[in-house]
């Protein structure tokens, strides 16, 4: 039997349940791209909100892809679990704040109807980095941005703009630096080139705050979910498990109403950019270390790659030598403590964070999480190097290279020593341009890593 709302009563005594009449509430927010991480963070913050006596901010969640999250949550009427878990044990609560979830190419009069509508007040995003749809330099590849959000956004603030109606908050919650920055500097460019008159509109009436969002979220297992079926007594294909850490940094920049975010644990600052240089570099560096040094050594998930005493030293390295004095804006303690927290979260055996899932989609997330760091840290960063190394190694075994650049990465790697490999890399002219150049040292070293790394699994 499904996750239903006549099911709720059942359940068992220590999951929470929402505490709102959900007929009641507006859809306030559609959200592009509603995976797992969206349903544990921007889901749950709402969830709170309504639960505390906010109104009109259900969520109508759009899919860009595929259908799967619609199958998973339209017949439970949008309602699912989210499972906190760590070493104490774990809490569940049954989330209401999502409305129904939409598909693109199926639903688009709806998505543009929930657009429109007077009760919108947000639009926001989790739809990965490659979804913004850039391009090698950074701007927007309109080729590929036709099968993105922009043509179902274009159509729902041009019914708004033609009715005299006011802006939305557009808010990006993906890991990109300056992330409503990036969002706003593509979307104007796709409307320039066809829509000026609303490209000036959206200027004029809109606001892009950037934000900085942090939860751990794995991807649920089978054995997750069946788990969870024999503990509540009902089958839940929605369900979400994941920390007990959630955090969230949004520059104060709103066109018009929005969630009390803040009362449940949300903070509204001025500027986000210290706060998502130290996520993007020290936890999100620190994971990509963790991803392909592990997967090099065959583990499958973070807490079993952060007890490898090969990798475990260059993870603290990477946080608290080489990323943390990049980081401007945050006293050094701050920065400390942040690493702690950091070692303890992977640490958790509770939460089963596969390395594959994080291994996904190098090309975007190596510019950010590692490169930026490169090209301000003084000195010699062995543990990104070292990272560097294992990237390149999982390249070339391909046994889960998952990514858009997959055989422009496989041609870069496929001839010529590391040296070779690294110039048609990285660099002003390489596949991953930026202001990082290895030098010779960094190129020998890199060579010799690539060689060590290859004996961790056995070779």
């Amino acid at each position: 039997m499904r996750l239903s709302r006549s099911q709720l009563p059942g359940l068992p005594l220590d999951v929470i349940r929402p505490t709102y009449d959900r007929d009641m509430q507006e859809v306030g927010i559609v959200h592009f791209g509603l995976g797992a991480f969206a349903r544990a963070h921007l889901a749950a913050y709402n969830d709170a909100a309504m639960a505390t006596g906010e109104t009109g901010w259900m969520i109508a969640g759009v899919s860009l892809r595929s259908d799967r999250v619609a199958r998973q949550l339209n017949p439970q009427a949008g309602l699912y679990t989210l499972t906190e878990r760590s070493g104490e044990g774990q809490a569940t609560r049954v989330i209401g704040s999502l409305r129904e979830v939409l598909v693109k190419g199926r639903d688009c009069a709806k998505i543009v109807a929930r657009l429109a509508s007077p009760e919108c007040h947000v639009v926001s995003f989790t739809v990965t980095e490659k979804g913004y749809c850039r391009d090698a330099v950074g701007g927007l590849d309109h080729a590929i941005a036709v099968e993105s959000f922009y043509p179902l956004l274009t159509q729902g603030l041009g019914w708004r703009m033609a009715a005299g109606m006011p802006g939305l908050t557009l808010m990006s919650c993906d890991n990109l630096p300056e992330n409503g920055r990036v969002l706003a500097r593509l979307l104007g460019s796709w409307l320039e080139r066809d829509n000026p008159a609303l490209a000036a509109w959206v200027r004029e009436n809109c606001t892009f705050p950037s934000t900085m969002v942090d939860r751990i979220v794995p991807a649920t297992s089978d054995t997750d979910r069946a788990t969870l079926a024999a503990r509540l007594g009902v089958v839940d294909e929605g369900a979400v498990v994941t920390e007990r850490f959630s955090q969230w940094v949004i520059e104060d920049s709103f066109a018009g109403q929005r969630p009390n975010w803040e009362a449940h644990g949300a903070e509204i600052v001025t500027d986000v950019a210290p706060y998502e240089a130290a996520k993007l570099r020290m936890l999100n560096g620190a994971h990509s270390l963790l991803a392909y040094a592990g997967l090099a050594a065959g583990h499958i998930f973070v807490h079993e790659a952060m007890r490898d005493e090969r990798i475990r030293p260059l993870v603290e390295v990477l946080m608290r030598q080489e990323a943390a004095p990049t980081v401007t804006g945050l006293d050094g303690g701050f920065l400390s403590d942040y690493a702690t927290q950091l070692i303890a979260r992977f640490d958790n055996p509770a939460l089963d964070h596969r390395l594959a899932q994080i291994a996904m989609d190098g090309s975007q997330k190596v510019p950010q999480r590692w490169l930026a760091t490169l090209a301000d840290a003084r000195g010699h960063c062995i543990a990104i190097l070292t990272g560097i190394a294992a990237w390149l190694l999982h390249i070339a075994r391909g046994r889960h290279l998952d990514d858009p650049l997959a055989e422009e990465l496989r041609d870069a790697i496929s001839a010529g020593d590391v040296s070779a490999q690294l110039e048609r890399l990285f660099g002003p002219r390489g596949l991953l341009k930026s202001g990082w150049v290895p030098g010779p040292e960094e190129v020998a070293f890199i060579a010799e890593q690539r060689r060590i790394v290859r004996t961790w699994g056995g070779e």
